[in-house]
């Protein structure tokens, strides 16, 4: 996984997430779900482009299953944007890159 991107943790998802001074793309996933790899290489590319102006972390809800349930993750891959402490937006599915920079710059 890249230096960019933030390994979350229910125990930590508090600070690392909603009291993050910047935007935080959050990246619900598991190690078996063959749509959360693919999707993968996008989330670091994000990681990489945003740095500086974008948080991008991943969450594995097989290890942290409580952040996801907090937040009504029923399906993988889940992507929340945070800003402020609150969910601002969302994707659920293997999407294209192009969607989730529209997504960002909404927010930015």
């Amino acid at each position: 996984m890249s230096d960019s991107i933030v390994t979350l943790t229910d125990k930590e998802f508090d600070a690392q997430v909603l009291k993050a001074e910047q935007p935080t793309l959050v990246d619900f996933w598991a190690e078996w779900c063959a749509p959360c790899r693919a999707l993968t290489p996008v989330i670091e590319e994000i990681a990489t482009n945003y740095k500086g102006r974008l948080q991008v972390g991943k969450m594995n809800i097989d290890e942290h299953p409580d952040t996801p349930s907090q937040y009504a993750v029923r399906a993988i891959p889940t992507l929340l944007l945070f800003k402020g402490g609150k969910v601002v937006d969302q994707v659920v599915g293997l999407v294209p890159k192009s969607k989730l920079d529209q997504i960002i710059a909404k927010h930015l």
